[in-house]
């Protein structure tokens, strides 16, 4: 191996597949030394010799179920004792395409604890040393369906809502201490989770569904743009912005002291 990377350390999650696996690959041809975290230690090993020799990065392997406790409490021991940690990725996750009346609430519930739960104490275990150590970078992976849920399963797209609304919050809590967040919102993406998900990837039309490649690349070059929001499929980035500015446009009415008028709720009379 080479000697340290001078881009530091990056943590990823989920990263033995699909959009975790090709952002360890990624990173570490940009310099980055890498750790990996996730359930297959078979998969973790070849990507990991794979880096290792096309790179000569460090890579080192945290075999860990995010939605397991005890194991997540591993992975924060890690990420709070790493002075060399300069970029988290939170992109572990799973996903559901069944309709809220058709889903098991137990397998709801353990999305929630691995799209929610989960990355919130990962993220709670590395910004503080961020901003200890003047700098550093997330990225939170969430999904189309953060904005639009009525496309799939109901509480997927809520699990996704509050990494995006997460992410919002960090961003302005953040904004003057050095730390960079980021919130990739993917499509349709070829990988493992439409089998996982319940709804094979071959049942989608091809023209939405971008390979991971693309995804992955559109998401750095954001980064390297500094976006915060990255939509790799949205073909305007002022559709987004729009969308933003409505958003940001409602915040002076969204609490009064009064109903508005369209309720027809009778004014208090003075005394």
């Amino acid at each position: 191996m080479t000697a340290t990377g001078k881009l530091g350390t990056a943590l990823i999650t989920g990263a033995s597949s699909g959009i975790g696996a090709l952002y360890a690959h990624r990173l570490a041809h940009r310099g980055h030394d890498l750790i990996l975290v996730a359930r297959g230690r078979e998969r973790l090993e070849a990507i990991q010799k794979r880096i290792v020799e096309e790179t000569g990065r460090s890579v080192e392997l945290v075999i860990a179920d995010l939605g397991v406790q005890e194991d997540v409490a591993r992975v924060e021991q890690v990420l709070k004792s790493n002075p060399r940690l300069t970029l988290l990725i939170n992109n572990a996750g799973m996903g559901a395409t069944a309709p809220l009346l058709s889903s098991d609430v137990d397998k709801m519930e353990a999305m929630i604890d691995l799209n929610v739960t989960a990355l919130t104490r990962l993220t709670y275990a590395a910004v503080p040393g961020f901003v200890a150590r003047g700098g550093g970078t997330l990225i939170n992976i969430a999904s189309i369906v953060a904005v639009a849920p009525e496309l799939l399963n109901g509480v997927y797209g809520a699990s996704k809502a509050f990494v995006v609304a997460l992410s919002q919050s960090l961003r302005h809590e953040l904004a003057d201490k050095g730390v960079r967040v980021q919130v990739v919102l993917p499509g349709a993406t070829a990988t493992e989770f439409w089998d996982n998900a319940g709804m094979p990837l071959s049942h989608l039309p091809s023209e939405i569904v971008m390979s991971a490649e693309h995804l992955v690349d559109a998401a750095l070059s954001g980064l390297d743009q500094g976006e915060f929001v990255t939509l790799p499929a949205l073909p305007v980035a002022a559709d987004w912005d729009a969308f933003e500015a409505a958003r940001q446009a409602l915040r002076p009415n969204l609490s009064h002291t009064l109903p508005g008028e369209r309720y027809k709720i009778a004014r208090p009379v003075p005394a």
